[in-house]
């Protein structure tokens, strides 16, 4: 099993956001969790990922607990890309020594490279204070690439198409189809559309996770 969360409960500043909270997935699943803007979707994947503290309840990824180790094997991509301000290269390789065949496999596979190469310094471009200088569907791309490049076991969509065009989120969800290939997957949504080819689709609703 790739995924184990144990009767976990969250609250912010006394909102109780998740209520004794249990999920097993495995490995190869792909599951998605519908529910409304604010009902705590996000949050659930910012404490598997290992991004948010736990307050109650326990969480497993690849047999791991500890957050540190639980962060190693996840690669999680949000609404709003995070981008560093840095190069593109950086913000794919997160600084750390990387191959440059498995960069350019990163950008083949999120749909970047045709763009890349328009661009005067290439991998090497600055992409500016919080990715201010690339549109919103070439900072996902990007996103995309360091979880691409990042080649965890485990991946987490958190609404990764909701904030953009039609037009840019075809590409985007290419991207996403090379990402997710072999791995297994928490994808999130308000959208049911957004959820096709998932083996089970569940709902948070009042902080407990239901069957539809």
């Amino acid at each position: 099993m790739e995924i184990i969360v144990e009767d976990l409960s969250f609250s912010y500043e006394g909102n109780h956001v998740l209520d004794h909270i249990n999920l097993t997935v495995q490995s190869g699943e792909t599951i998605g969790i519908i529910g409304v803007s604010g009902g705590g979707k996000s949050t659930l994947l910012k404490l598997i990922s290992g991004l948010y503290d736990l307050q109650s309840g326990k969480i497993f990824v690849m047999g791991a607990q500890n957050f540190i180790d639980r962060r190693k094997n996840v690669a999680l991509v949000l609404q709003n890309a995070a981008l560093f301000p840095a190069s593109i290269r950086d913000n794919i390789t997160c600084g750390h020594e990387m191959e440059e065949s498995l960069i350019c496999h990163a950008c083949d596979a999120a749909q970047l490279t045709d763009w890349i190469n328009t661009l005067p310094d290439k991998l090497d471009t600055f992409v500016g204070e919080r990715g201010g200088k690339v549109s919103g569907g070439q900072a996902q791309r990007i996103a995309i690439a360091r979880a691409i490049a990042k080649n965890a076991p485990v991946v987490l969509l958190d609404e990764p198409t909701s904030a953009l065009d039609n037009d840019t989120s075809a590409a985007v969800i290419t991207a996403l189809d090379e990402l997710t290939k072999g791995k297994t997957v928490l994808h999130v949504s308000h959208r049911p559309e957004t959820l096709t080819g998932c083996t089970r689709v569940l709902r948070l609703e009042g902080g407990r996770l239901y069957a539809p």
